[in-house]
């Protein structure tokens, strides 16, 4: 009785390994996108408030972008100052300068800022020395 006993307690341990795996797998890939991710500690408040801003290119232009800044409705002041942060990273980070001259920047006219829902539009161009 004891071989059968081993057998079936080797059986059940070979029966639990996708199980073990997947487990082993998922609990690394959580891991993993908790430390990929924007630590609140480092996030920048503008007028007291959190913005959500995502820069993009412009037609495939590199130097041409477009800031997204969301929501505008927490504060207009806030969301000006965070998408102008969001394009100095933006133009840093594809040129090494902070130099912009924008199209439609957060220095507009409260009536004339570009908005689309609760979005701040900002768009621009990194000037290069």
């Amino acid at each position: 009785m004891t071989k059968t006993k081993s057998r079936a307690e080797a059986n059940r341990l070979t029966d639990m390994r996708p199980m073990l795996l997947t487990g082993f797998l998922l609990s690394a890939a959580l891991v993993l996108t908790a430390c990929s991710g924007e630590r609140r500690s480092e996030r920048v408040a503008f007028d007291g408030q959190f913005f959500r801003a995502s820069s993009s290119k412009v037609d495939r232009q590199r130097d041409q972008f477009e800031i997204t800044v969301s929501p505008v409705s927490a504060s207009l002041e806030g969301a000006r100052e965070a998408g102008r942060y969001e394009a100095i990273r933006y133009c840093i980070t594809q040129f090494g300068s902070s130099d912009i001259s924008w199209i439609e920047g957060p220095d507009a006219e409260d009536g004339t800022l570009r908005t689309n829902g609760d979005r701040l539009l900002l768009r621009g161009t990194c000037t290069p020395a």
